[in-house]
């Protein structure tokens, strides 16, 4: 789950990974509460960064994947489940893309890897 920095500040806008949000505000952003946040991380489903005033910032990505457990709980899966399928998806998911970028470079030996 790495994905590339941005070179420029006004990159940070459109980065996944860029920590804009606050534990309020990221709470409000997916319908649920801090307390949720904090229980995906202890679950270690995400990891979000501190301010250097030890607060906690999270990224559209793991909002992302916040919101996928929450849907998850909602329907009556426990939290440590609910994060354990989450991270399966992901895994999944890169699983796939990876698959599918070694057959296009299996039916196309010239063309270099990568998306």
């Amino acid at each position: 789950m790495t994905r590339k920095t941005p070179s420029r500040a006004t990159d940070k806008f459109d980065d996944d990974d860029y920590p804009a949000y606050t534990m309020g505000r990221a709470a409000e952003m997916i319908g649920t509460t801090p307390a949720f946040l904090r229980a995906v991380g202890e679950a270690r489903l995400i990891a979000p960064l501190r301010s250097e005033g030890g607060h906690r910032r999270y990224s559209r990505y793991q909002l992302r994947i916040a919101a996928r457990a929450r849907e998850l709980v909602d329907q009556c899966i426990p939290i440590e489940a609910a994060c354990r399928i989450v991270l399966l998806e992901d895994e999944l998911e890169e699983s796939r893309r990876l698959n599918e970028e070694l057959r296009r470079t299996a039916a196309d030996p010239s063309r270099p890897p990568g998306p």
